[in-house]
């Protein structure tokens, strides 16, 4: 009984690395995507001042 209680701790644990390597891949393909237009955006503002 207590081996499969342990068995459904480490599920959990699984599904929460599952879900926090998700959401950096997200992250990560957001600063991909959208950094460089980020970076001339300051870059502009820099250049007016």
């Amino acid at each position: 009984m207590r081996f499969f209680h342990l068995r459904e701790e480490g599920q959990g644990l699984l599904e929460y690395a599952l879900v926090i390597m998700l959401v950096a891949l997200v992250v990560i393909l957001l600063v991909v995507i959208i950094g460089p237009t980020v970076g001339n955006m300051y870059s502009n503002i820099v250049a007016l001042i």
